[in-house]
């Protein structure tokens, strides 16, 4: 049960602190991950050399937090690789930014921030655009960068939270369908939509019930499965519908034209609704620690360490 108490605390380290602005560990993993990929994803057998890397990278890193949890006991660890892993502060202040720029009437500025938040070409997009690609994003990463790390660390503690964030910073840079990662990230893919099922229906659901309903309700069933990410699309329709917004069309990543379904129903985003979207994502954590709070007050039990030390104890059997 005290394992519930990590999600409120990991937030408040975020809310005060942020993120690291100097020696995150997600850099110093992002460049292990690099090195990885350039050694690894060579000519033949990239699938098996694929789910290679990946476990190189997680697995180790995932077992050494294990057995510091283990050894050192208590809460702090968990705390900590909470506040890392979550990304909430970071995911407002990068939404803010991109509303400043607009009100400022600074297009070229608000293109520039927006960057940083999508991977599709910024550089010709108008205010409608910027707006509505900032709120998909912002939608999106509510869920994985807040609610599914939330999820693993209630879960499974430390060790949990961060195999999530390994695993889904991995995605972020391997689990692209070109040519390049077709066969290399493709394991790293799969393994972050299954980790993603539960946290990804969970930020649904909260968006669901702290926004328009019944359209959210309408624009998941009829719209999320079309969209070409699994989790990704309930998520963003879910929201858009909240929102009463329409969101998703056709863009442009990387020079060419992406074709993409449609997303709720309703108006056209605009600057306003940056903030819409931020306070909509704000009340659905909000609503989620509340929800945590029940279950501690009525003594619900949840899954603890011991289950993560059963998945733990098969990895080490597999390898040994």
């Amino acid at each position: 049960m005290e394992f519930l108490l990590l999600a409120p605390l990991a937030l408040l380290l975020d809310y005060f602190l942020g993120e690291p602005s100097r020696f995150h560990p997600l850099i110093g993993f992002g460049k292990l991950a690099s090195w990885l990929e350039s050694t690894a994803n060579n000519k033949r057998f990239l699938l098996v050399r694929g789910i290679v890397a990946w476990m190189l990278a997680v697995i180790p890193i995932t077992l050494i937090v294990y057995y510091i949890d283990q050894w050192m006991g208590g809460l702090w660890l968990g705390i900590i690789c909470g506040w890392l892993a979550i990304g909430w502060r970071s995911l407002k202040e990068h939404g803010v930014a991109v509303i400043k720029a607009l009100e400022d009437g600074d297009i070229e500025k608000a293109q520039l921030k927006t960057a940083y938040l999508v991977s599709r070409d910024t550089s010709t997009l108008d205010e409608t655009a910027l707006s509505k690609a900032t709120i998909e994003s912002l939608l999106e990463n509510g869920s994985d960068a807040i609610f599914a790390p939330l999820f693993w660390l209630v879960i499974f503690g430390a060790p949990g939270v961060v195999f999530y964030r390994l695993s889904n910073t991995l995605d972020a840079m391997w689990g692209y369908r070109n040519e390049r990662f077709e066969l290399f990230g493709k394991f790293t893919a799969r393994m972050d939509d299954i980790l993603n099922i539960i946290p990804a229906r969970l930020s649904a659901t909260l968006y669901l019930l702290f926004g328009n309903s019944k359209q959210a309700w309408q624009a998941w069933i009829a719209q999320g499965r079309k969209w070409y990410s699994p989790n990704a699309g309930i998520v963003m329709a879910s929201g858009a519908g909240a929102l009463t917004l329409s969101l998703g069309g056709d863009a442009i990543y990387k020079g060419k034209l992406k074709k993409r379904s449609t997303l709720g129903y309703g108006k056209i985003a605009k600057t306003q609704d940056i903030h819409r979207a931020l306070k909509l994502i704000d009340h659905s954590l909000v609503g989620l620690i509340i929800l945590i709070a029940i279950i501690a007050v009525i003594g619900f039990t949840i899954p603890t360490p011991p289950l993560f030390a059963t998945f733990v104890n098969s990895i080490i059997m597999v390898f040994t």
